[in-house]
């Protein structure tokens, strides 16, 4: 793999400059059934494909509790030896997490490289990054990966390393000290920046707040449609293809809904089952945008085999980066792949409904649901504006929803539906409720 984070990282995960030939391996462990353990491995090859090698063959085991030495059983680790060397095989991927030591002890045993998942879908993510903050997400979430995996190689690596004044008074440092220290300053170096940009994102999202608009953030596992949805409803231009985790950079687009209320759409990276730990924590920052939401948007791929297996997965992370209270719109998605299912699927989640991002069908009665949900958060108030203020009638046009105004001597009566923070901001017009009761008794005797 040739990528920005070879230096740091040393050895690479996946090697790009050819396609790599692999041997997958699953293991199924008490409370899992091999028929979830070959959905797992169905979507590792997918992985694996996205990351730029091939599967050649893939092998399973069912044990009662993970080996502490090889993760498989010495005789099953043999018999993998010798299928590697029967297909020919450049690397073995683990769809279960391997200990450092696990890892070592297959690498040393097997005479080739072992990764487990968790590489394999840091590696796309290194592939993917486009952006500044992007980049050293993943970087971050790699260099946490990679340093509790360097170990002691060969002699001439642990040769001491000498330079500077006094340095020949002590025993020097090896290779490997050398590295450990230069990965923590790298990480520490990062951490920083990763705060300096989440300043300057949070400076950005109170300047969306102040605008008053509701903000929707679309979620959903990987390759559910997110971005080709943002595409079909704004003119984001958001890569969408037909792979895993095209999308890593959030993406915020202005909408209007059918009823006139403009909105912030904001395109996230998509989710996977086990999504390492790592990368939650390095993405956290550009996750916040879940947590602050008005509403969630869940996007679910009707055509899946385990569309329920994806559901859940989502709320799974929402729930690590406390999203999980936010109200939450599931959106049945590819219903011209898969009616039969999706109508299933409408009938097990009330509430939800069924489209295609890529033919339409669908789209209006999802917007118009979703304005329906964001209406039940607003409330609708009555205002008095100066003719002389037409900034402020500009802005109750652009953060609200106008239903009814009328022209008098003094300014424009409006009423209108509006957020919480808007009608803080225009609390200065608001008609004193007292007044809007009078004013509407005076309606009626008339």
């Amino acid at each position: 793999m040739s990528s920005p984070y070879s230096e740091a990282l040393g050895s690479t995960l996946i090697d790009r400059t050819i396609r790599e030939r692999i041997v997958l391996v699953g293991v199924t462990l008490p409370g899992a059934t091999e028929e979830s353990t070959e959905a797992g491995l169905d979507e590792l090859e997918r992985l694996v494909d996205t990351a730029g090698a091939d599967v050649m063959a893939r092998m399973v085991q069912r044990r009662d509790a993970p080996d502490h030495t090889w993760f498989i059983g010495k005789g099953k680790a043999e018999e993998l030896r010798t299928l590697c060397l029967a297909v020919d095989a450049d690397t073995v991927v683990f769809d279960n997490e391997l200990h450092p030591a696990q890892q070592f002890n297959l690498e040393k045993l097997l005479g080739r490289t072992a990764i487990d998942r968790t590489a394999v879908i840091l590696d796309i993510f290194a592939q993917n990054a486009r952006t500044q903050e992007g980049r050293a997400q993943v970087e971050l979430a790699l260099l946490r990966y990679r340093l509790p995996r360097l170990r002691r190689g060969s002699s001439a690596k642990l040769s001491q390393q000498r330079g500077g004044i006094g340095a020949r008074l002590g025993g020097g440092e090896t290779k490997l000290e050398v590295d450990r220290r230069r990965i923590n300053r790298r990480i520490r170096a990062l951490e920083i920046e990763l705060r300096e940009l989440a300043d300057t994102r949070g400076l950005q999202r109170k300047g969306r707040d102040r605008s008053g608009l509701a903000q929707v953030t679309i979620v959903g596992y990987t390759n559910a449609g997110k971005s080709t949805l943002l595409n079909r409803l704004t003119t984001a231009g958001v890569l969408a293809e037909d792979r895993l985790f095209a999308t890593l950079d959030p993406t915020t687009r202005r909408l209007a809904l059918p009823g006139g209320e403009p909105v912030l759409l904001t395109d996230t990276v998509g989710f996977v089952r086990r999504l390492p730990h790592g990368l939650i924590e390095a993405f956290k920052g550009t996750l916040e945008v879940a947590v602050k939401a008005d509403q969630l948007v869940h996007v679910v791929d009707a055509s899946d085999v385990d569309p329920e297996g994806q559901i859940e997965a989502v709320r799974e992370v929402l729930r690590e980066i406390g999203a999980d209270h936010v109200p939450e719109l599931i959106v049945f998605n590819k219903v011209d792949l898969a009616p039969d299912a999706a109508e299933d699927l409408l009938a097990d989640h009330p509430g939800s409904v069924a489209m295609s991002a890529v033919t339409g069908e669908g789209v209006e009665l999802m917007l118009s649901t979703l304005g329906d949900r964001l209406r039940s958060l607003t409330s609708v108030a009555e205002l008095m504006v100066p003719w002389s203020r037409g900034d402020v009638i500009a802005a109750i046009h652009r953060e609200g929803a106008i239903v009814s105004t009328r022209d008098e001597v003094e300014g424009m009566r409006i009423r209108a539906r509006l957020s919480g923070p808007s009608l803080g901001r225009l609390s200065e017009w608001l008609i004193d409720p007292v007044q809007q009761r009078d004013d509407s008794l005076e309606d009626a005797d008339v």
